[in-house]
């Protein structure tokens, strides 16, 4: 039991961190802007299928729709309309702050919880079944946010729109046909826990205390729709629009246990859908549609021009065909980034960040109960949004992060010094937090102690701030950096390196996600984490102005810390203070990388000692150039930063591949497929956001003060292309024009920063820009 004095000091924290919380929680919301107009639809950004999706194999084939906090998977089946609905608060679990015997945190769908999913709709049309109809085509248009299906049946043409709007806070699907036909049948709400409720909603409470509830309302033209039992039965509309809504109590506030108790979510819901029945569809599309494209056309890119041949495949045929012919398609690779905006726009706006699945489930039981992996999987999700103009969506990960801080805080030191933990500090001391290596939204950890984790949740916190400039944001951070900070100053322990007398810093027992000993000290993954930590904290501190002697404090224990050597025995930069190679050599994580990418201490530049980019090149390529999705984007990363374009090409094409019978690669809907046995494949959403970094990477390095142009290109994408909008380290954006390999044209525009070095194949030149403004140019090549 914690004593009064710990229990007041995690208030404290809860009170100050939850005032620099934005995040809010299923609520209210003022009547949006209603625009007349919206963009033009683009076939560019438009995939399409020939067949509905299966609903057994929903996850493969349903095409996803979401505003950021509910997410929807359909089937587009003419006959039977299904949706999947979540919301992604709507956890089982709770705070999980009771360790197992072994001192690590249980992981299990009861105590650290899972995502599951809140609601079923279905729209029954029986005497529209898929064998009755012809001409049958299904849309995503990835810059509107809009799935579009379109069949004939008996002469006439039926056409239904689904989407996910942010500003309604609902999820329309809207049936229209042209021909004289009409809409006859019924509307199914299911909750999934087993809750009983009336036709238009239903209310329930999980074991955990989370109170949730749906609703939808539904109104036709030219018939009737009325409730019939469990259902409510539409007869003869010429149109149809079902609007839903839903969510929980959920509230980002730890001192309220992570509940708002002042609200109703099924009375809530109620309102949302009825509020938005009163406008058109039309009116709720435009809406829709005006919000998705201001965050959407930040971007663009193109890598360059397809074949007509390619063109007039559907998508799945595509990404077949790609695989089959080993052509390059540079419209589908194109497609495939915009892909992954789309899910970052659909997934991760005003609610809970983006985790293992985003908003996109086909059960209750999500693999690793669709968590946060903080050892890889969270940070990569997220490497794609500032990178792509997507900055705001940013925001949700900064936010989970603020809000859990006063829990973290509160566990770290009231459990990680506990005896049974292996990884607890030999120092006996504690302070600041860490984490687990997966994380829930009620401030709990599962699985094992991370405790590194604070560090690469920081570094990745900061990195946004360099991409922005934002004050804001940095003040948001500022404790959590200072708090992991302080852990590690507790934690890293002085040893003398044999041979030199020299002593140095290293991190206390740990081990190299996620393989070899248990409980190595000094392993390369913590040592780089903590070196770029340290470097951001100290920068952190002058800009705010705050904590300078905390700052220098800092600073001397970063100059003291060790850094990774090449190994003599394998000539691998060491990911254990070993020469020996103590795990598998071809594993799938980079952990020892991590100074490669995403941090840049390892540098092909000069500016690293060539036997340390020599040693990380060699464990890169031990790696391997197959794994699995994520865990290729990850490489091709690290490829990129070594400016290799042939082998970070080939892993991008290479998670491009279709996924037959549960192996690794792309689904039928684009989803990334994890193979977890023979015959059995999963959805993991990280390849389809970290493969769009990579493919950004490869066109545009950027650190502070440096910009580096096409620094991977590959033959594929060489003969012309552009890329617009694309987010720098340092405050701008930077719009590209390329041809023959070779840069035509670059704008720098700053979103705060005033100066950088501009360059291509190692010639450079200063550049300095007001904020606001932008320069341009053109004599790049001489």
């Amino acid at each position: 039991m914690q004593n009064p004095s710990s229990r007041r000091g995690f208030l404290g924290l809860a009170a100050a961190t939850g005032a620099l919380t934005a995040l809010p929680a299923f609520t209210a919301t003022a009547a949006p802007r209603r625009p007349t107009a919206v963009p033009a639809a683009d076939t560019r950004h438009q995939l399409w299928w020939r067949a509905p999706a299966d609903e057994h194999t929903l996850i493969r084939q349903g095409l996803p729709v979401g505003n950021g906090r509910l997410g929807a998977l359909a089937t587009n089946d003419p006959g039977r309309e299904l949706l999947l609905v979540t919301d992604v608060t709507l956890w089982t679990g709770g705070p999980n702050d009771t360790l197992d015997a072994d001192g690590q945190f249980p992981y299990g769908r009861e105590d650290f919880g899972s995502l599951t999913l809140l609601a079923r709709l279905t729209v029954d049309l029986p005497d529209h079944d898929l064998s009755a109809v012809t001409g049958y085509r299904r849309t995503l248009d990835l810059a509107q946010g809009v799935v579009t299906t379109s069949y004939v049946h008996a002469g006439v043409t039926y056409r239904r729109q689904l989407f996910a709007s942010r500003p309604d806070d609902v999820i329309v699907l809207h049936l229209t046909q042209s021909g004289g036909g009409r809409h006859t049948g019924t509307i199914t709400l299911d909750g999934t826990h087993g809750e009983r409720g009336t036709a238009d909603s239903f209310a329930g409470t999980l074991p955990g205390g989370l109170r949730y509830g749906a609703a939808i309302a539904a109104h036709g033209s030219g018939g009737t729709v009325r409730s019939t039992g469990p259902h409510l039965a539409f007869t003869d509309c010429r149109e149809l629009t079902v609007v839903l809504s839903g969510g929980t109590d959920y509230a980002p506030d730890a001192a309220a246990h992570y509940r708002d108790p002042g609200l109703d979510p099924r009375a809530l819901a109620r309102t949302k859908v009825r509020t938005a029945s009163r406008h058109p569809a039309g009116t709720l599309l435009r809406t829709h549609i005006a919000d998705h494209h201001a965050l959407f056309d930040r971007f663009d890119l193109s890598l360059g021009t397809s074949t007509a041949e390619q063109r007039s495949l559907d998508t799945w045929e595509r990404i077949r065909a790609r695989a089959r012919d080993g052509e390059p398609d540079p419209e589908l690779e194109a497609a495939y980034v915009q892909f992954g905006r789309y899910l970052m726009i659909a997934g991760s706006r005003d609610s809970l960040p983006i985790g293992l699945q985003g908003p996109w489930l086909d059960g209750n039981d999500p693999d690793w109960m669709g968590d946060y992996h903080t050892d890889i999987n969270l940070q990569m999700n997220y490497w794609m949004a500032d990178r792509t103009g997507l900055a705001p969506c940013f925001d949700a990960f900064t936010d989970y992060c603020v809000a859990q801080l006063p829990s973290w805080t509160d566990v770290t030191r009231r459990l990680f010094d506990d005896p049974r933990n292996r990884y607890r500090n030999s120092s006996g001391r504690n302070a600041g937090w860490t984490v687990a290596i997966s994380t829930n939204p009620f401030g709990g950890g599962g699985w094992w102690w991370h405790p590194a984790g604070n560090a690469w949740l920081c570094n990745s916190l900061f990195e946004h701030y360099e991409y922005t400039n934002s004050r804001t944001h940095l003040e948001k951070i500022y404790p959590l950096l200072k708090g992991a900070c302080e852990f590690w100053e507790a934690r890293l322990l002085t040893t003398t390196l044999p041979g030199t007398g020299r002593e140095v810093l290293i991190a206390d027992s740990d081990w190299s996600p996620e393989q070899g000993p248990l409980d190595a000290k000094g392993i390369t993954y913590a040592q780089e984490l903590v070196w770029a930590l340290f470097g951001n904290y100290r920068t952190a501190a002058r800009e705010l102005g705050r904590d300078a002697g905390y700052a220098r404090t800092v600073g001397a224990l970063r100059e003291k810390l060790y850094l990774p050597v090449v190994s003599p025995t394998t000539g691998r930069l060491e990911e254990w203070m070993s020469p020996d190679d103590l795990g598998e050599p071809a594993h799938r994580h980079l952990s020892p990388l991590v100074g490669l990418f995403p941090g840049d201490r390892i540098r092909p530049d000069g500016s690293t000692p060539a036997d340390i980019v020599s040693g990380a090149t060699a464990l890169l390529t031990a790696r391997g150039m197959n794994s699995f999705g994520w865990a290729n984007a990850w490489r091709a990363l690290c490829w990129a930063r070594l400016k290799n374009p042939d082998k970070a090409y080939q892993l991008v094409v290479t998670n491009l591949r279709p996924s037959l019978d549960g192996g690794n690669g792309t689904a039928p809907n684009l989803f990334d497929i994890y193979e977890a046995g023979p015959g059995r494949g999963i959805f993991q959403i990280d390849a389809n956001l970290g493969t769009p970094a990579a493919v950004t990477e490869m066109l545009l390095y950027s650190r502070p003060g440096h910009l580096e142009l096409l620094p991977a290109l590959p033959d594929a994408w060489a003969a012309s292309g552009s890329l617009t909008g694309a987010g720098a380290r340092g405050g701008f954006l930077v719009d590209l024009r390329w041809r023959d390999g070779k840069p035509t044209e670059v704008r720098i525009r700053s979103v705060g920063g005033t100066m950088t070095s501009v360059g291509y194949a190692g010639t450079f030149r200063t550049v300095r820009v007001r904020p606001g403004e932008a320069v341009t140019l053109r004599d790049l090549v001489r």
